[in-house]
């Protein structure tokens, strides 16, 4: 059984009050881990320790911080095994999910090191004789990242990484799913080298999450909050965060459309609708949800999506011949059955797959779906591609942009100009061309729009997210004042 402490000012610590929590495995339904149950007061002490480090950790210079981010990355993936271990206990994932995120994740560090020295200024020409007017950027302060289970380890190093390369101390809160996984993200970048303080992390029963982020927002020091996660959950991150006047950064639930139009190269388009509905069971942001498949091309792409999917094996993470491993509980697989049996009950096609056994279900593909069905507008965060018939562009368009959500995209067609009008009008944060809707670089301007979440990850764009722009002015010389 994995133990998880919380993680305070360097300290591995239990809570306050010894409380306990405990996460069953999905697929055996015994304890995997026995965590830490962070109280709130165990929650102010880490926005504390993380307010006390600020003063020295906004003054580090960038070569120190680049330093300690790089050497995090080089131990992510030494320690590769230890995440693999606590992934596949706590979350039923693949031990090829699990190397697949402690690489993105070691990108994601040596991203935020090469930041270090890109947080950049600008002289602005001043109407003002003797005037120098800079706008700079300098660190906003604690900031406070939530992170959630399904990528336990790309998306707990996107929470703190960014942040850390621009001078900010930081609480990361644990997933209750994950708890020993993102523990070990605090514990990879304290070994570093990180100072002590700069990098806390709280876990906590599922109970008492609400009150735990409530106090952690309302903590004076803290000034930056992201939250990634579901859409329901993000807008109370969000309404907590404006009554406190602090600026949040959001990335939530998704419906990614996958647009096949009609001179598509079928097999290409096949091979990446497979890889973004299935693959980590389909419990992606991005993960292909709805495939619009133009008229004359539907049924070559559904018969042979179909056959990719029937030769995706789901099973036990230990299972070297499974493509594809345990979802998070058997409640998440039944609830993606009930979407499925109530589609074909309103009269779609099960072309591929549907069988569930506890948190285990099979990669599927369902055909003819529309709007009546709550598989058409829901997101079903499982291994489940929907497809959706199209005749003209137009009404591809409007079937894409027919959801609440817009993270990622995707449009199939050989011709480019075509494609790429397309993906203009797709209202989502990311549009991929002739690719995956699933595709993350830890460079790239991350997020969506509409109920999708604001604010983006990666590259130069979380600069903006993680610093404060101010407005200094130099006067020189006598200046001349109306009265």
């Amino acid at each position: 059984m994995l133990e998880a402490p919380l993680l305070i000012d360097h300290h591995n610590l239990a809570a306050k009050h010894g409380a306990t929590f405990e996460r069953l495995n999905p697929i055996t339904g015994q304890v995997s881990t026995r965590a830490a149950a962070a109280s709130v007061e165990d929650a102010l002490a880490a926005a504390n320790a993380a307010a006390a480090a600020f003063a020295a950790w906004s003054e580090t210079g960038p070569s120190a911080r680049r330093v300690i981010l790089n050497r995090a990355a080089e131990l992510m993936m030494a320690r590769s095994s230890d995440f693999a271990a606590a992934m596949a206990a706590e979350t039923g994932a693949t031990a090829s999910w699990a190397q697949f995120n402690c690489h993105i994740a070691a990108e994601m560090l040596r991203e935020a090191a090469a930041i270090t020295t890109q947080i950049a200024g600008q002289v602005i020409p001043s109407n003002h004789a003797g005037a120098t007017s800079l706008a700079l950027r300098q660190p906003a302060g604690v900031v406070l990242g939530i992170a959630p289970w399904n990528a336990p380890a790309i998306l707990g190093v996107r929470a703190v990484a960014m942040p850390l390369a621009c001078g900010n101390p930081v609480v990361l809160k644990g997933s209750e799913l994950c708890p020993t996984t993102h523990w070990l993200i605090g514990d990879v970048i304290r070994d570093a080298g990180l100072p002590a303080g700069v990098l806390n992390v709280i876990l906590n029963a599922p109970a008492d999450a609400a009150a735990i982020v409530e106090a952690l927002i309302a903590h004076r020091a803290v000034r930056r909050i992201n939250f990634t996660g579901s859409t329901r959950v993000g807008r109370l991150i969000a309404e907590i965060s404006a009554r406190h006047l602090k600026p949040c950064l959001l990335e939530l639930g998704g419906k990614a459309p996958f647009v096949v139009l009609d001179d598509a190269d079928i097999d290409e388009a096949v091979r990446a609708a497979a890889f973004g509905a299935f693959f980590n069971q389909g419990q992606v942001c991005m993960s292909t949800e709805r495939i619009i498949v133009h008229a004359d091309v539907a049924s070559e792409f559904v018969d042979k999506l179909g056959a990719k999917a029937g030769s995706l094996k789901a099973g036990l993470p230990t299972d070297d011949s499974c493509a594809l491993g345990s979802m998070i509980g058997s409640d998440a697989a039944a609830r993606v059955r009930a979407l499925v049996d109530e589609a074909v009950a309103k009269g779609a096609t099960l072309v591929a797959g549907g069988g569930v056994r506890n948190s285990i279900m099979q990669a599927t593909v369902i055909d003819r779906v529309t709007p009546t069905m709550r598989l058409y507008s829901e997101e079903s965060f499982g291994p489940v591609a929907a497809i959706t018939r199209f005749s003209s562009v137009e009404e591809a368009v409007s079937l894409a942009n027919d959801t609440e959500y817009g993270l990622s995209a995707s449009v199939f067609g050989r011709d480019v100009q075509r494609a790429l009008a397309v993906a203009h009008r797709i209202e989502s944060g990311i549009c991929h061309i002739n690719g995956p809707t699933v595709h993350d670089e830890a460079q790239m301007p991350f997020g969506g729009v509409k109920a999708s979440g604001y604010g983006r990850f990666g590259g130069n764009a979380a600069i903006n997210e993680f610093t404060e722009l101010r407005w200094i002015t130099i006067q020189s010389g006598p200046q001349h004042y109306p009265i």
